[in-house]
């Protein structure tokens, strides 16, 4: 059938609108779909639908004519199963008249003034429609209120089940909750009962070790307690040991120093002379010889003792054996004084009653015949000299000058060294530096640096400013300024002999040469670095101090040269470290002098002094350990000029140290000793025997000037 035709057309143009595409799915809900989407917007038609009307309207009034109202204005009112947008616009498709045809591609704007047409015009003309287009548009109409009221039962379906299953979950989920606290209370009360369990027997098992430790503490205490009381009754015992070593100690440290006095007190009983006023024949040398090595050996002793502790009964007992030796010996040298005298007398009487008997004769020869009388004939009196003790009179005059002329400098600056001004104090202490720097600078790199240290030494000397630690000094900053500085350069050179050359005896040549060219210059100098020497290094006069009644020991150890800090005498090799190197020291000043002075000036201090001083220590009596190491330094760096100045002379006078002295020394060593008495004797067997005495080590040739 037609119609047929026609209603299948009309779904299919109603397929291509907005509601004919609607597509329905089951999980909307799930993705967050609105089911009625497509039913809640408002219907439209599409712009083809007047062209279908047309078509229909058009056929239906071929195949059926339509009877028209008898006036125009008369129209048809739309039933109840009608729409009236369907009579509507179909009345305003027939009173157009317009086709699609006619346009290809009709706008939306002509569209929407035919829906203006159709809300103004309320009085439109209606034609009666045929029954078929209203059976189509009821069938849609129907459609539709179908489907939105099985859309709106399945959606109401829908959501009952989805609130039953939410219900149905939420009690599942509520009752799953409450057996998950159920079983979770009854774990946790489990697991308290176990934790209540294993506390009560980790309690009670710590209790039980607690009193075990308590136990063994007690008894640990108990055999601490017991050491303790052991270990203090030692240690009292121990300090009541050592309390009573130090009083025996003591004790016998002072026996050992008035044993000592003992024998310097009646060594001083032997004249000095070696030679009794009413005895001159009487040679009383042996006695001050084995006097002198005695106080020599107790002194050792004492010494040896002092470095390593508290003297022991031995010592006690060899000293009062020397005490006793000595006081034998004073016995002998008076009882053989009296033996003398006596002697002497008996002779005298003697001689006395034949001088009566011969004058009697010659006064009976006078008597008979007058006879020239015959004088006797004079013994020679042949003195048989011993060494001496002391020092010349004129050396001791000469070293007495010097220290007063030292105690006179020191005098002269009082008022620098003293002055508590901070200006003056910065001042003394920049002159201090300007004086010592110099001088600790001195070494064998170079000629020219020597150099340059003399000439800011003689700058400084002179008056002229020089640079000191970033400052600039001079001598004109305080009135007493140069003598300041002419002490300390002297306490400076000495004091680099002490240690500088010490421990280095090269050293000792550089810092000569310096002090020499110094000592030409300024002849102060030179009298204070001999002085600083003397006080230092009485050895070097050469003068032995002598015990004088009422001195403190530690006083007279420092008038030896010892170095005494805290009652505490400083061991026998730094002492003999600290005068060889002074006499290296002196040794090279006497036979150096500075290359760039005045030639025709002499030495202020030559060779001949150093004569001097070797004749006056071979007439001395030697001392135990000391007198062999300042002859060995002396000569190695002096005898090589020695031998060139004197020749034939020197070498007579080290054929007397071997022949004679040298055994003097020998017979007051000890053992322990025996190391610089070794080095004398190979340096002399040495020279004697090569005829020769080599350059000393370290001495400065000519090409040390041009470097």
């Amino acid at each position: 059938m037609p119609s047929e035709r026609y209603r299948w057309e009309t779904l299919e143009a109603l397929k291509g609108t907005n509601k004919g595409q609607l597509s329905y799915s089951r999980d909307w809900l799930l993705r967050g779909g609105d089911i009625l989407e497509g039913c809640r917007s408002s219907p439209k038609l599409s712009s083809y639908s007047g062209w279908v009307l047309d078509r229909v309207i058009s056929q239906s009034v071929e195949e059926t004519p339509l009877s028209r109202s008898s006036t125009p204005n008369e129209s048809i009112p739309p039933t109840d199963d009608q729409p009236p947008s369907l009579a509507k616009t179909i009345s305003l498709a027939s009173q157009l008249g317009s086709s699609p045809l006619s346009s290809a591609a009709p706008s939306e704007a002509k569209g929407n003034e035919d829906l203006s047409l159709l809300e103004t015009n309320h009085e439109v003309n209606l034609t009666v429609l045929p029954s078929k287009i209203t059976e189509v548009e009821g069938c849609i109409w129907m459609y539709e209120k179908v489907h939105s009221l099985k859309g709106k039962e399945g959606l109401r379906q829908r959501q009952e089940q989805q609130e039953q299953m939410v219900r149905a979950v939420s009690d599942m989920a509520s009752e799953q909750l409450k057996r998950f606290d159920e079983l979770k209370e009854l774990k946790q009360h489990q697991e308290y009962q176990d934790l209540q369990e294993v506390m009560e027997k980790s309690s009670k098992e710590a209790q039980g070790q607690q009193e075990k430790l308590k136990e063994e503490h007690r008894h640990r205490a108990k055999i601490l307690n017991l050491k303790l009381r052991e270990a203090e009754q030692q240690r009292q015992r121990q300090e009541e040991l050592e309390r009573l070593r130090k009083e025996e100690g003591q004790e016998r440290l002072r026996r050992l120093y008035s044993i000592q006095e003992e024998v310097l007190q009646l060594n001083q009983q032997i004249d000095p002379n070696y030679r009794h006023k009413d005895l001159p024949r009487i040679d009383l040398s042996g006695f001050s010889n084995r006097g002198n090595q005695i106080c020599g050996l107790v002194s050792g002793l004492i010494r040896t003792t002092t470095e390593r502790g508290f003297p022991t009964q031995v010592d006690v007992t060899n000293t009062e054996r020397a005490l006793q030796e000595m006081r034998g010996l004073i016995s002998n040298m008076q009882q053989e004084i009296a033996t003398a005298v006596e002697e002497k007398r008996k002779r005298d009487e003697e001689e006395e009653r034949e001088r009566q008997k011969e004058l009697e004769k010659q006064e009976q020869l006078k008597a008979q015949t007058p006879v020239p009388a015959q004088h006797p004939k004079g013994k020679e009196q042949k003195e048989v000299l011993g060494l001496q003790v002391k020092a010349e009179e004129s050396t001791m005059q000469w070293y007495q000058q010097l220290q007063d002329a030292s105690e006179q400098c020191v005098a002269s600056f009082s008022g620098l060294s003293d002055c508590k001004d901070n200006q003056v104090k910065n001042i003394r202490m920049d002159l201090q530096k300007a004086a010592s720097i110099p001088v600790s600078q001195i070494s064998t790199i170079a000629g020219s640096q020597l150099r340059e240290i003399f000439d800011k030494i003689t700058n400084l000397l002179s008056g002229k400013s020089v640079q000191c630690g970033g400052r600039t000094v001079s001598v004109t900053q305080h009135p007493q300024g140069l003598d300041f500085v002419y002490y300390k350069l002297a306490e400076k050179f000495v004091k680099q002999g002490e240690e500088e050359v010490a421990s280095h005896h090269e050293a000792a040549f550089p810092i000569a040469v310096v002090a020499s060219g110094i000592w030409e210059l300024h002849p102060r100098v030179g009298d204070l670095i001999l002085a600083h020497m003397h006080k230092k290094c009485p050895y070097s006069v050469p003068f032995y101090p002598a015990f004088k009644e009422g001195t403190p020991m530690e006083e007279y150890q420092r008038t030896l040269g010892y170095q005494v800090k805290d009652s505490k005498v400083e061991q026998q090799d730094n002492f003999l470290k600290r005068m060889s190197g002074i006499i290296r020291l002196y040794a090279a000043i006497i036979q150096l002098r500075w290359p760039y002075g005045n030639k025709q000036w002499p030495h202020p201090h030559g060779l001949g002094h150093g004569w001097r001083w070797l004749a006056q220590i071979l007439n001395m009596e030697p001392l135990s350990d000391v007198t062999a190491t300042l002859l060995f330094d002396f000569l190695e760096v002096c005898g090589n000029a020695l031998m060139k100045q004197y020749q034939v002379q020197f070498w007579k006078m080290l054929l007397l140290i071997r022949e004679d002295y040298f055994h003097r020394i020998e017979a007051i060593t000890i053992s322990g000793q025996m190391g610089s008495l070794m080095r004398l004797k190979q340096f002399l067997e040495k020279c004697l025997q090569q005829k020769e005495i080599p350059l000393p080590k370290g001495s400065l040739p000519s090409s040390f000037w041009r470097s």
